[in-house]
């Protein structure tokens, strides 16, 4: 295995001449620049200080192959541009950079082959494992593969652990404040039904609280995997085009943004006459103005989870059927009155 470090204009520094400084054998340098046998206290030293006269660095792609590993963890997600998954993707990479390894973000918004291609990656051994945000790829591609993968919020086989959000509970939040502000006429924004993901739980709890309470709830349903501002302002001038007639709005956040944007340009008051609960509670929804009632998914903690779990595949744990459900909270902004 060769090593090499750049010293200024001088010819490259190899492992032969760090253990000829340190008048010890290659394989002793080797044994010790892999962690893989015994060297003495007093060897080590030896080489150290070699390394640092000779101004060595281990190449650390090459000592990675030798464990059989890249450092790397491939992050797929939809689209970086949305306000969600830019939160999820800085907190992974984090706590990624915390345990030792790098972060490849692949985004599939712009090529349909895309996310197959990422997970081709993890099967040729150039990332050590795959985090997923995306709701595109047949679930029978993941299926396939028996490596370290992390799915957010999509249910991809039982050998593949979940992490979410308890929807359920966060569907029952939304539809609560809007009940308790007194709005008889919802207009209620759900993702497509395409795939099978534990985010439907807060449309599903969500429309039943409006129908025990007697509340007219009209449902849009969103085209699956569009996720980007363009549609979303498509769909609200869709749904004002056609004359819906609503006091509350429970969408995400971005086209709950989009929503509220244009019905103060139609000259309606927020909060007097149309309440908005986004889902999220993305720091867009605290910018915006008014301020966006939230259903606030613990974006942080989902990448933590992610990221443990991801460690504890490649440490060689095996999960069936795991879900991770963590805890969404409502906060109240200024698009709602009580």
């Amino acid at each position: 295995m060769k090593y090499g470090v750049s010293q200024g204009d001088e010819t490259l520094a190899g492992i032969k001449d760090v253990a000829k400084r340190a008048g010890v054998g290659v394989g002793t340098v080797s044994r010790m620049l892999n962690d893989s046998g015994y060297v003495a206290e007093e060897t080590r030293e030896k080489i150290e200080i070699a390394m640092r006269e000779l101004n060595y660095t281990p190449n650390e792609l090459a000592r990675n192959l030798y464990h059989k590993r890249t450092g790397i963890i491939a992050v797929i997600v939809p689209s970086v541009s949305n306000p969600f998954f830019v939160e999820f993707v800085d907190y992974v990479e984090d706590e990624l950079y915390e345990a030792g390894y790098k972060m490849m973000l692949c985004s599939t918004v712009k090529e349909s082959n895309a996310e197959l291609e990422y997970l081709d990656m993890l099967n040729r051994h150039i990332v050590d494992g795959v985090i997923t945000g995306v709701h595109s790829l047949d679930v029978e591609e993941y299926r396939k593969i028996r490596k370290p993968i992390v799915a957010l919020d999509r249910y991809l086989g039982e050998h593949i652990p979940v992490v979410a959000v308890n929807h359920k509970e966060g569907g029952r939040l939304a539809a609560e404040v809007l009940i308790r502000n007194g709005c008889k006429k919802i207009l209620h924004f759900r993702g497509s039904t395409a795939v099978d993901s534990p985010y439907h739980e807060r449309h599903y709890e969500f429309e039943r609280i409006m129908k025990e309470n007697k509340t007219h709830t009209c449902t849009y349903e969103l085209e699956w995997n569009r996720l980007d501002s363009e549609y979303y302002q498509e769909v609200v001038r869709d749904v004002f085009s056609k004359g819906f007639d609503f006091d509350g709005v429970f969408a995400v956040d971005w086209l709950a943004i989009e929503c509220m944007n244009e019905t103060i340009r139609r000259h309606m008051k927020v909060p007097r006459d149309v309440k908005f609960v986004a889902y999220d509670g993305t720091f867009i929804t605290e910018l915006a103005e008014p301020k966006m009632t939230a259903v606030v998914q613990p974006i942080e903690d989902l990448a933590k989870e992610s990221v443990r779990m991801m460690r504890d595949l490649i440490a060689g744990k095996d999960y069936e059927n795991k879900l991770v459900m963590l805890e969404a909270r409502l906060r109240k902004g200024n698009t709602t009155i009580v």
